[in-house]
This record gives structure tokens, sequence and C-alpha cells, in this order.
């Protein structure tokens, strides 16, 4: 890619699952040279043990969760346990421009490669770790996963169904996601310092952090009210109706929000009730709020008899805020994400032809390019360890047969 807004730079990433390789995919999505460091003795976790997989079946290279978070990225193996490994990790950081990594605080200085070692081959270099609750502090060595953060962070307990109801856990590892787009900010700031003083720095990203930025609302209504929030289903404190409501078909449903007297006045007209309107029980705000399940039961009943896209079409053409409730599989047929080109299907050897996700914003004199679909095991070593180091084939390949690069 040679117009991209980050070309020029190189990756060099020691990370797995969702939290720091995302950030890789990204910077590589934009032109970065984006390099994957991985072993065979201990492949990324979305190889081999998340679902989904092509057919159903296992194997190093038919994730698709590992496919999805890794396009436009290079892949070669390094098994770091081996102090030649560890050599040819610093002589690639000696020629990169950042570092990225998400492992319990100290494994990488255990290797030999934390940010004072890496800062003596590379003054320049600008190095982030992404880890759970970040590297200092009483739990900083506390493994777990983003699933465990997201209920750390506050959101379990303000998402479900209201008192004597369990909370639901919100799809899948919510935090690791929000981290990546603190991560990717703090890189580009700090190869911005870079570029003004020549000088690289340390990142320390916290997910655990990153996720407590996203229940700011709930934080200041306890500082501001003395009132700790707690899950209330769809609703609103602001708006009735306010929920998800089930339409004709199967599973199907469409979100209608009502904040003010002209959209429920608008809702009732659109919906062919106007008595709605006059009735006491819904006439205002606060009525609605005092009746909300009647209000729900209602509302339900109309909508019951009408496609999602039927009623969210009605609805808007009045005024009054609806959306469909969408499916995984509503996504890759939507018009909207099609126009944006927000997938792109690229041949990959395991699945053949595979959608993978673009980012979700366009930057109008170097727009992103997917191009690359997520690396084999070990796919760009001669490349990377022949062409950018110079190691010749026959030293690759002794290196291999060695279990240095493995």
């Amino acid at each position: 890619m040679q117009n991209g807004a980050l070309t020029g730079i190189r990756v060099v990433e020691f990370a797995v699952f969702a939290a720091g390789p995302v950030i890789g995919k990204q910077m590589g999505e934009h032109g970065a040279e984006v390099i994957r460091v991985e072993s065979v003795h201990r492949p990324d976790g979305f190889r081999l043990h998340y679902p989904p997989f092509k057919d159903d079946r296992p194997g190093l290279e038919r994730g698709g969760t590992f496919a999805i978070f890794n396009n436009d990225v290079l892949g070669v193996t390094l098994n770091l346990k081996d102090p030649r490994a560890v050599e040819l990790a610093k002589k690639l950081v000696a020629v990169s421009d950042v570092v990225i990594e998400n492992f319990v605080p100290g494994v990488v200085e255990r290797l030999g490669l934390g940010y004072p070692s890496l800062k003596e081959v590379n003054p320049r270099i600008i190095m982030l770790s992404s880890c759970n609750q970040g590297q200092t502090g009483p739990r900083a060595e506390q493994r777990g996963f983003g699933s465990q953060l997201t209920s750390m962070s506050g959101f379990t307990h303000l998402t479900g169904y209201g008192a004597g109801e369990p909370p639901m856990l919100l799809f899948g590892p919510y935090v690791d996601f929000i981290a990546v787009g603190f991560g990717l900010v703090a890189v580009m700031a700090a190869l911005d310092y870079r570029r003004r003083t020549g000088k690289g720095q340390y990142i320390d990203l916290s997910q655990y952090e990153s996720g407590v930025q996203f229940v700011i609302p709930a934080l200041l209504d306890l500082q501001v009210n003395n009132h700790v929030p707690g899950p209330q289903a769809n609703r609103d404190s602001r708006a009735a109706p306010h929920g998800a409501y089930r339409c004709r078909g199967n599973d199907a449903w469409c979100a209608i929000s009502v904040f003010s007297r002209q959209e429920w006045e608008a809702l009732c007209k659109a919906v062919e009730h106007p008595e709605w309107a006059a009735d006491a029980r819904f006439a205002t705000f606060e009525a609605r709020k005092l009746h909300e399940d009647e209000l729900d039961r209602t509302i339900s009943q109309w909508t019951e008899a009408f496609a999602p896209r039927e009623v969210m079409e009605k609805l808007q053409a009045a005024g009054v805020p609806a959306g469909v409730v969408q499916t995984v599989g509503d996504l890759f047929s939507c018009p909207q994400l099609a126009h944006r080109e927000q997938w792109k299907e690229l041949p990959h050897r395991e699945f053949g032809h595979y959608a993978f996700e673009g980012p979700p914003f366009v930057l109008s004199e170097t727009p992103a390019e997917v191009r690359r679909p997520c690396p084999l095991m070990g796919e760009h070593n001669e490349y990377v360890f022949g062409d950018i180091l110079g190691l010749s084939k026959e030293e690759i390949n002794r290196l291999s047969s060695e279990g240095v690069l493995a």
C-alpha cells in the first residue's frame, strides 16, 4: 500500500486474542507493515479454541474469529523460549517503530523483551502493553479475560431486567474492543510525539480502566445524586415507550424510543390509534412511566402484526425513532454497510472466500484498504527473516529445523 496514512511504519506484534491484534490489524489496513509473532507451541487461542470454525471442524487455520481480527498483517513464528529467537525478535524491533503486546505483566520482561531491553536496541521504539489492569497496582498480575473485565467495569451490573433478575453478560469480551480504540489513539499520540521530539515511549494501557470510561454517566449519577444505577431492562428514565418490541416473524423485533410529547402523538397517529394519546394512562410522560408495563403490552399488540421493517418504516416516516433489531445475517446484507464497503471478500486457503471487516471510518486522502487475509502460521517467515533481517534461505531452513522459527 503506497499511499496509506501509516505507510512506512513497521509494527511488531507479540499479542493474542483481540485487545492487541485488532490494533495491529487496523494499523495494517492504513498501510503499516504489521508483523504478527506467534509460536506453534502456543498458538493464539482464537486459532484453536474459539468457534466458529470452517465447517465446524477446529484446526490451526480454520478459526473464523482469528481470521476476522488478523487481516492485513504478516505472520511469522518464533519460539521465544529459545535465546536465539529472542535475539531475532530484538533485531526485528531494531528496524521497527512500534511494538504491541498484551500478555500478563512480567511475561515479556522474563523473555528479555521488556521496554528497557527493547529501548537499548532501538531508542526510538514505541511499545504498547495492553493488559487486564495495567502494569502496576495490587491486582496488576491477575490473569483474566475481557468478559471478566466487563463485569469488573460495571457493565454487567447495569445490564439486565431489574431487581430480582440475574444480570446479563454483554456479548463477548466487550472491554477488549473498547481497549482497542484507546490503544490505537495512544500509539498515534506516541508516534506524533516521536515525530516532534525524536523520542519513543512506553504505553501502559489498562483494559479495566478503559471499560470504566464507558460507564461515566452511571458514575456521575452516583457522585451528583448519590444514586447507584441498576439494570432497567430496555427502559430509559427519559423516554416512554422505550424498548425492543416483538414483531411478526421468528424472533423478530423493532426498537422504539419516544422522548417527547410530539413523538408520542406522532406514534399514536402513525399506528392509527389516536385514542392512545387521550388515554389517561398514557396522556403524559409521567403517566406512561407509571403504567409502563401496560404501555409496553399495548405497543406490542400493534407491532406483532407487522414485520420489523414495516414497523420501522411506518414510525420513521412519522418522525418517531425506531429501528430494526438486526441479526448477524442482516449485517452481511445491509445496503448501508455494503455502500460503505464495510465487508471485503478475500481468498483464504481454508475458508475459500471470506468476508473481512474494514475500519468504521474513511480518511478522504488516504482511505484504508483491506488487502490481505489473515496469515497462515509462519506464512511470511521467509520474507521477514530473509528480506528484512537478511538471513539466507539456508539459515532460515536451519533455524526452522532446530525449532527456533517455530
